[in-house]
C-alpha cells in the first residue's frame, strides 16, 4: 500500500489517499483500490505537522497487517484428541437448492422488513428456514425440528421458546406472504391465473380435544380425531396461488366463495376460470362465480343428478369416440340452480351451461372394484354393527338400510334384522358406472378442451398427497390456532418452493425423489 497524491486541475489543491496495488489474471497492468480517502493536504496540515510523512508510514504499517493476516499459518493437532459425540459433525448442504428459491422469491427480505421495528430477540428469517427447509427435508414437530438444527450450515442463536413465539408472528404475515408470493412468482415464472384449480382436504389432530376451530367433520384420512379445512387455489402450472383454513365441520361447498373474493381483491387477479370436483357444486358457487365475472368447470355427481339428466347420459346417441379411451358428448342447455337470497332464503336461478358427459371403461372398472370393496365393508357391517361407527363406516353405510347413528358418540344404534343391504340402490349405481359429467360457463371451449381441463384437477390432489405424506403436514402437533396456522404457512412455503423445483427441473423428478436426493447430500 502506499500514499497517493493527486493534484486538482481546477483549483490546484492537492487529496491524499491510501491506495492498494493489486493484479488480475489475464490483465497486463495492475489495478488499484482505494483503501482510505484522507482528505485535502492544507486542510490536514492544520491537523498534523507532515501529513505525508504520517500517511506515508500509516500506509506502511497497514501494508504489514494486510501481510500478517494472509501469510501461512501453523496448526497443531492432537491425534488424541476426540469429538464430542454431541456435535454434529455431518452438515446437509442438499439444502442449499431450497435456499436459493427462498431467497429467489426475497422470502428473507419479506420477513426483515416486517420484523424491522419490533422488539424480537430471534430473528424471524433465520426461524422461518429452519421451519421451512426442516419441513421440505426432516418434517417432524416443531421440538424435534428444533432439536435437529444443527443439521444446517445456519445460526443457532435461538431458544425453543423463541421458535413457539415466531409463530405467533408468522400467523400476522400469512395474508400478506402469501400475495408476496404470488407476486414473485408472477415477476418471475410467468404465472398464468386465468385457469385456477381449486379443492378442499383436511388434516387432523392427534387428540381428541375438539374446539372452535377443531371439529370433527368428515376425515379424508378417515381419522375419528378432530380435523380442519383447507381449501387450496393452483395455477395451471401446478405451483399454489393462495390457501384458506375452515374450521373441521366446515361442508367443502362453503370454502370457495371466500378464496375467490381474496383472489379477486387482495391478489388482483381479472376474470379467472374455476376448476373443481363435485364437492364443491353448488347454486351458491356457481351463481357467485358467475355474479364475479369468472367462470366454471365443475364435474357434477351423474347418481345424484335429475332423472331428465340420467336419462340423457344413458341415451347412447350423440355419443362420439375419441380414441379407446373414451366416448363424449354434449349439450347446451338451461339447468335451475338453488341460490340463497340475502334474506337467507332459497329461490331459484337459471343459468345456461354446457354439459359434457363422458364415459370410460377404465372408470367403470375402478367404480366396480372400489363399491365391492364397500359392500363387502357393509356386509361385515350388517353382521357386526358394533364393531363399527359414524366415521369407521365410511363408505359402507351408504349401502345398508336402516342404519342409525348416536348423534354423541358416532355408534351404530340399528341392531339385528334391521339392517338390510341396500340392493335397488347397488343396481343403480351399476348402470351409471364410467359416467362423469361436467358443467361449465365455458361453452365456446370444445368437449374435448373441456375434460383436459377438468383433469388437470390431478396436479392439486397431488398437492395434497405430498403435503400429507413428503411434507407429513399431519397430524398436526400444534394446539393453538395461531401456532396451527402458522403451521400451515411454513408448510404451504415448502409446497410452493418444492413445485417451483418441479418446474426448473422439467417436471422429472416427484418431490419425494428430489428432496431425497437433497437429505442425502450431506458434508463435514
Amino acid at each position: 500500500m502506499f500514499l497517493r497524491k493527486i493534484k486538482n486541475k481546477k483549483n490546484g489543491r492537492i487529496s491524499l489517499s491510501i491506495v492498494q496495488t493489486y493484479r488480475i489474471k489475464g490483465y497486463k497492468y495492475p489495478k488499484t483500490k482505494t483503501i482510505k480517502s484522507l482528505g485535502y493536504l492544507d486542510e490536514l496540515e492544520k491537523e498534523f505537522k507532515d501529513p505525508v510523512s504520517h500517511f506515508t508510514e500509516e500506509a506502511r504499517i497497514l501494508t504489514e497487517q494486510y501481510k500478517q493476516k494472509n501469510s501461512n499459518i501453523t496448526l497443531e493437532v492432537n491425534p488424541n484428541q476426540k469429538i464430542d459425540e454431541n456435535i454434529a459433525s455431518r452438515k446437509n448442504l442438499g439444502y442449499a437448492v431450497l435456499s436459493r428459491i427462498y431467497h429467489d422469491l426475497e422470502i428473507d427480505k419479506f420477513l426483515v422488513n416486517r420484523q424491522r421495528g419490533k422488539n424480537f430477540e430471534y430473528n424471524m428469517n433465520t426461524l422461518m428456514k429452519l421451519l421451512v427447509f426442516s419441513r421440505l427435508l426432516y418434517p417432524a414437530s416443531k421440538k424435534r425440528t428444533y432439536e435437529n438444527r444443527n443439521k444446517f450450515f445456519e445460526k443457532t442463536n435461538y431458544s425453543i421458546d423463541d421458535l413457539y413465539r415466531s409463530l405467533t408472528f408468522l400467523n400476522q404475515l400469512s395474508d400478506d406472504l402469501q400475495i408476496w408470493l404470488h407476486k414473485k412468482i408472477k415477476g418471475k415464472y410467468g404465472r398464468d391465473s386465468s385457469l385456477v384449480y381449486y379443492d378442499v382436504t383436511n388434516y387432523y389432530f392427534e387428540t381428541d380435544k375438539v374446539d372452535s376451530f377443531r371439529k370433527k367433520g368428515l376425515s379424508k384420512d378417515h381419522q375419528p380425531n378432530p380435523i380442519i379445512q383447507m381449501g387450496l387455489f393452483m395455477d395451471t402450472q401446478g405451483i399454489p396461488i393462495s390457501y384458506n383454513l375452515f374450521p373441521g365441520n366446515t361442508h367443502d361447498s362453503l370454502t370457495l366463495r371466500s378464496g375467490m373474493f381474496a383472489l379477486k381483491t387482495k391478489f388482483n387477479l381479472g376474470k379467472i376460470i374455476v376448476v373443481a370436483d363435485k364437492g364443491i357444486i353448488s347454486g351458491d358457487n356457481i351463481y357467485h362465480t358467475l355474479s364475479g365475472e369468472n367462470g366454471y368447470v365443475f364435474s357434477m355427481s351423474v347418481r345424484k343428478a335429475s332423472g331428465d339428466f340420467k336419462k340423457y347420459v344413458l341415451d347412447e346417441d350423440g355419443y362420439r369416440q375419441y380414441g379407446e379411451e373414451y366416448r363424449i358428448k354434449s349439450r347446451l342447455e338451461p339447468r335451475e340452480i338453488r341460490v340463497t337470497s340475502v334474506s337467507g332464503k332459497k329461490i331459484t336461478k337459471t343459468v345456461d351451461e354446457k354439459q359434457v358427459v363422458f364415459y370410460s371403461e377404465k372408470y367403470a372398472k375402478r367404480a366396480r372394484a372400489e363399491r365391492e370393496k364397500a359392500i363387502e365393508k357393509a356386509r361385515n357391517l350388517i353382521n357386526n354393527p358394533g364393531k363399527y361407527t359414524r366415521s369407521t363406516s365410511h363408505g359402507a353405510a351408504s349401502y345398508v338400510n336402516n342404519v342409525h347413528f348416536d348423534k354423541e358418540t358416532g355408534e351404530i344404534l340399528s341392531k339385528g334384522s334391521a339392517l338390510q343391504l341396500d340392493t335397488d340402490k347397488i343396481r343403480e349405481e351399476e348402470k351409471l358406472d364410467g359416467y362423469y359429467a361436467i358443467v361449465t360457463s365455458e361453452y365456446k371451449l370444445d368437449d374435448k378442451k373441456i375434460v383436459e381441463i377438468y383433469r388437470g384437477l390431478w396436479k392439486i390432489e397431488e398437492s395434497f398427497r405430498v403435503t400429507k405424506s413428503d411434507l407429513e403436514t399431519r397430524p398436526v402437533h400444534v394446539s393453538r390456532e395461531d401456532h396451527i396456522n402458522a403451521h400451515f404457512l411454513t408448510c404451504y412455503t415448502a409446497l410452493v418452493i418444492a413445485r417451483i423445483l418441479e418446474l426448473k427441473t422439467a417436471g422429472k423428478y416427484s418431490v419425494a425423489a428430489m428432496m431425497d436426493s437433497l437429505r442425502r447430500a450431506s458434508c463435514s
